[in-house]
């Protein structure tokens, strides 16, 4: 044990983006993302839903709170990335939750990325414009 007392680690991946969380138990739900708020991190209200879904599925919003190092991707892959470490930190503060966040579909990785260029193309599959003239 730290002296920060009790912490949960975890990590989450969504597409080229990779997030560290720790999850402490108790303080004021605050989280905490490269040293910045996450409404002042994310800038978006949709992603900051999305970033706090894992709390509402398990019913724990403000018990925990969540510091996190986030690096890779854009701002959109890291929210997931965010999400996804969240819920597998809770999980592990809590194995009982397993069902909910599953069920949710919080724990599956999502392993959507982007398709790489192919040769003979402009992008993945996208052929070069045809001229007939």
């Amino acid at each position: 044990m730290s002296a920060l007392g009790i912490r949960y680690y975890a990590t989450g991946h969504r597409k080229t983006a990779i997030a560290k969380v720790w999850l402490m138990p108790g303080g004021n739900g605050q989280i905490e993302v490269n040293n910045r708020s996450l409404s002042d991190y994310v800038r978006r209200p949709s992603l900051e839903l999305l970033v706090n879904r894992p709390f509402d599925v398990t019913e724990t919003v403000g018990q925990f709170s969540v510091k996190a190092k986030v690096q890779g991707g854009g701002i959109s892959g890291q929210a997931g990335a965010l999400r996804h470490g969240i819920a597998r930190a809770l999980l592990q503060a809590n194995p009982d939750l397993r069902a909910n966040l599953r069920q949710a579909g919080l724990l599956t990785r999502d392993s959507r990325v982007k398709e790489r260029k192919k040769y003979g193309r402009k992008r993945a599959r996208r052929g070069f414009q045809f001229s007939k003239r």
